[in-house]
C-alpha cells in the first residue's frame, strides 16, 4: 500500500516512525520547510532533521529535538562570544547542518541533499522537503512580523500570535517527486502536527492541495482532551477562530479531510467528516507508534 504522509517535526516524525515499521507499506514523507532558517551561517531544516533522526532512531526523546548522546562543545564555546546563541545545535547536529550547507552552496537542491542524508542514516522510506525553494513562516506578534525561529525558540512561543503568512510560497514549486507521491498514493495521512504552523505551509505550496482533492486523507489530531501534546497549538486555534477541540482541528483543514483519528473521549458530538476513529493517540513510545500506525492502515483498507 502506498502511503504519503505530511509531517512537521516531533509529532509527525513519531507517526512516520510507526508507519515505517508496518509491513507492506511504501511510505513517502513530505516535510514542512517553513521553519527553515539560516543561523550561524548554516542552512537549518529543523523539521527535516527531526524526521531524519526519528526514523533513524537517533533522536533525543528527552528534548524532543536533536540527537541522542549529544555533546555541546561548540555551543559552550560560542557562549563566550558577543553572539546570540539562543538557538542551540549539538555537535552531532552541527555536523549534519555543515554538510547540508556545504552541499547547497555547491548548487545541490534541498531534496537531493535530503536524499543523501537519508542514505547516510540508513532510512528506507523516502523523505522529501515539500519544496526546494525557500519558504519562510512568519507570525504576527503585537503588530510585528517575526521569523518563525525568533517566535518559537528565542521567545519560546510564549507570545500571542494574531496572524501567520508563508513568505515566498506563491513562487515555490513542489520538490521533485512530491506531486507524484501525492497523486499515486492510495491514501494521504497527516501526522499529529500543528495544522497552522506545520501543515498549512505544506498545503500553501501551489499544486499540493489541488493534487490531494478527491484523495482519502486521514489526519491524526494533535490534541488530547483539548490540550496540545506539544507546542502552542491550544493558543493558536482560538486566535484563528477555531475551537480548541477536534472540530477545530477538522475545520482548520477546510474540506480536505475524509478521516480524523482522535484520542479516547475526543470524538466530536456532531462529526463534520465521514469517518472518526477513536484510539490512544499518545505515541512517544515506539511500540505505541507502531500500534497506532497499524490501526490507521486497517481503517484505510
Amino acid at each position: 500500500m502506498r502511503i504519503t504522509a505530511l509531517s512537521g517535526g516531533v509529532g509527525g516524525a513519531r507517526m512516520l516512525r510507526g508507519l515505517a515499521t508496518v509491513d507492506g507499506i511504501d511510505l513517502t514523507a513530505i516535510v514542512n520547510v517553513g521553519d527553515d532558517d539560516i543561523i550561524y551561517g548554516l542552512n537549518l531544516s529543523p523539521d527535516l532533521d527531526t524526521v531524519t533522526y526519528t526514523l533513524a532512531g537517533v533522536h533525543s526523546e528527552e528534548r524532543g529535538w536533536g540527537r541522542t548522546d549529544e555533546s555541546w562543545n561548540v555551543m559552550d564555546e560560542l557562549a563566550g562570544f558577543p553572539l546570540d546563541s539562543t538557538f542551540r545545535l549539538g555537535d552531532r547536529d552541527l555536523a549534519l547542518n555543515l554538510y547540508r550547507t556545504t552541499r547547497l552552496d555547491e548548487g545541490a537542491t534541498l531534496s537531493a541533499v535530503t536524499g543523501e542524508i537519508s542514505k547516510v542514516f540508513g532510512i528506507g522510506s523516502e523523505v522529501l522537503p515539500v519544496s526546494d525553494d525557500p519558504i519562510r513562516t512568519k507570525v504576527l506578534v503585537d503588530g510585528e512580523w517575526l521569523d518563525f525561529q525568533d517566535y518559537f525558540v528565542r521567545r519560546r512561543h510564549a507570545v500571542p500570535v494574531s496572524d501567520v503568512r508563508f513568505a515566498y510560497v506563491a513562487e515555490a514549486r513542489p520538490a521533485p517527486g512530491v506531486i507524484e507521491a501525492l497523486s499515486e498514493c492510495e491514501a494521504v495521512v497527516i501526522g499529529p502536527s500543528n495544522p497552522i504552523l506545520s501543515i498549512w505551509p505544506i498545503l500553501a505550496v501551489p499544486g499540493i492541495r489541488e493534487t490531494m482533492a478527491g484523495k482519502r486523507v486521514m489526519a491524526v489530531s494533535p490534541l488530547v482532551g483539548g490540550d496540545a501534546i506539544k507546542g502552542p497549538l491550544a493558543d493558536l486555534l482560538p486566535a484563528f477562530g477555531y475551537p480548541t477541540d477536534t472540530t477545530g482541528i477538522i475545520t482548520s483543514y477546510g474540506d480536505l479531510l475524509t478521516d480524523i483519528v482522535v484520542h479516547h473521549g475526543d470524538a466530536p458530538d456532531d462529526p463534520v467528516v465521514p469517518a472518526v476513529h477513536e484510539t490512544n493517540t499518545l505515541i512517544a513510545d515506539p511500540n505505541a507508534a507502531t500500534r497506532l500506525a497499524s490501526e490507521m492502515i486497517s481503517w484505510l483498507t
